[in-house]
């Protein structure tokens, strides 16, 4: 079989990043505000204040007895869509991105934008957290900007989405409900219950009021909170019992096992937890696997979602290698088998003899799918070296990354394109569809691929259309054969 022929086997058997055969579910599947409650429900309702069907908002006094027009609310103050936590220049994008497209058709597109690739993970997240100008055609405001923090989410860089909707400000229900999430899953609920507690109007839902009322210490509040939104049917039976519990530590020695629900929020996840009825986060989204990263579970945990975040490109490499060496690997296998010849190859680079220890790390890594992120935590600190085996793994894991100096590989054959045009407007929609091109190659179709990376060249990201060709060609010595 020739070379392209091998790349395109190959690919059909990659790192797991091409190994799911089913979309995760989006943000707005799991998002704490999203499985909304009966209609009726108001989420800054408590006993005292006014009732469920008030409005939200102080209201214009009526000039007549005539039926008032439909209330529209809208994301108010500057238009969320501007914002952004990185310049343009700085992401590498003209400031126009988004000129000629209507805010719908780019907000599914940016949810439906596979990045499994490392170059195009890299490009995405400066796509998502970019300065750009908002979208010329008419739409709803802010709606990109939503679905640009989704996306981050969706990926379970919470740091960045975070930023993301901090810059926009917290004002705004539809935001401060993504706000309000990151938090849970970091464990820094305190902060957004005092914002939310401050600011009638701005809770998710009544479950994450009560919550709240309890966090801050008042549980009579939230206890009487619960008892009214029961007696209103306000809150669902399942959720009613979690609460319940929740706030009757009485409960806790019961024995009862509290059954998750089939779309876990970071809310319930979190109240599971205060329960003494953790939940695993490896059949949860993502984003559900920063909250392993704390220091209050176990270091396996730790680890293995550690490992998860850094193949979304949710988490640095560097802060991946930083937890490895934080503790001795307990046991053999799996992902303690990577702690161990990672703390084997952090010896051999400070001692110089790589013989033995950079071979062993590349295969336990190449097996695992996580070759890329070998590359990524090391390829800079490897030395020159004399040994065949060594120097070609070096070389390898160098190319990958791209570093300066660096020879770059021969394209794959297939991956040949004509140069394309580059587009007047609808810049930012050419884009994202060049992107989803070029993760076709993890599934073997290099031609598509190739028409992806020649649009990229077309609307000047040459580095970025380089870096992907590279990591393309490269990928079947990066990853495990059957």
């Amino acid at each position: 079989m020739n070379r392209p022929g091998l790349i395109a086997a190959a690919l059909a058997t990659l790192l797991p990043l091409s190994a799911v055969a089913q979309q995760p579910l989006s943000a707005s599947d799991w998002l704490s505000g999203s499985v909304r409650g009966p209609t009726r429900e108001s989420s800054a309702w408590r006993p005292g204040d006014r009732p469920p069907d008030a409005p939200a908002r102080p209201q214009p006094v009526a000039e007549s007895g005539a039926v008032g027009p439909v209330q529209v609310t809208r994301l108010d103050g500057g238009d969320p869509d501007r914002t952004g936590t990185t310049s343009p220049r700085r992401a590498g994008l003209p400031p126009d991105l988004w000129a000629g497209s209507d805010a719908g058709t780019l907000s599914q597109m940016v949810l439906a934008t596979p990045a499994r690739l490392d170059a195009m993970q890299d490009l995405l997240k400066r796509v998502l957290t970019a300065q750009l100008a908002p979208p010329t055609e008419a739409g709803n405001r802010g709606q990109l900007f939503l679905a640009r923090a989704d996306r981050l989410l969706d990926m379970g860089a919470l740091d960045q989405a975070q930023a993301l909707l901090g810059a926009a400000g917290p004002g705004e229900p539809e935001i401060f409900r993504r706000l309000f999430d990151v938090a849970l899953l970091e464990g820094d609920e305190g902060r957004a219950c005092a914002i939310m507690n401050g600011t009638p109007g701005i809770a998710p839902s009544f479950a994450a009021r009560i919550f709240c009322l309890a966090q801050s210490g008042d549980w009579a509040a939230a206890a009487i909170s619960l008892h009214g939104a029961e007696a209103l049917g306000l809150v669902d039976e399942r959720r009613a019992i979690l609460l319940t519990h929740f706030l009757d530590d009485g409960l806790v020695d019961g024995g009862q096992i509290l059954e998750p629900a089939d779309r876990m929020t970071p809310l319930e996840f979190r109240i599971h937890e205060a329960v003494g009825q953790p939940l695993p986060t490896t059949p949860l989204p993502v984003a559900f696997a920063q909250s392993d990263l704390r220091l209050n579970g176990g270091f396996k945990a730790r680890l293995e979602a550690a490992e998860r975040l850094a193949v979304a490109g949710a988490l640095p490499a560097s802060d991946l290698r930083r937890i490895y060496a934080e503790q001795r690997p307990a046991a053999s296998g799996g992902v303690w088998e990577r702690a161990s010849v990672m703390r084997t190859l952090e010896a051999a680079l400070v001692n110089g003899d790589l013989q033995q220890a950079l071979p062993r790390a590349f295969e336990e890594f190449r097996k695992a799918g996580m070759a890329d992120l070998l590359a990524e935590m090391v390829a800079a600190d490897l030395p020159d070296s004399d040994d065949p085996q060594v120097a070609e793994i070096t070389s390898l894991l160098r190319a990958w990354v791209g570093l300066p100096g660096t020879p770059r590989s021969e394209p794959a054959a297939d991956l040949a394109a004509p140069p394309q045009p580059a587009p007047d407007i609808r810049r930012g929609e050419a884009l994202l569809t060049a992107m989803a091109d070029v993760d076709a190659a993890l599934e073997g179709d290099l031609a598509r691929a190739g028409r992806g990376i020649a649009m990229l060249r077309a609307l000047g990201l040459d580095a970025d259309a380089d870096k992907a060709e590279t990591q393309i060609t490269l990928l079947p010595q990066m990853t495990a054969q059957p």
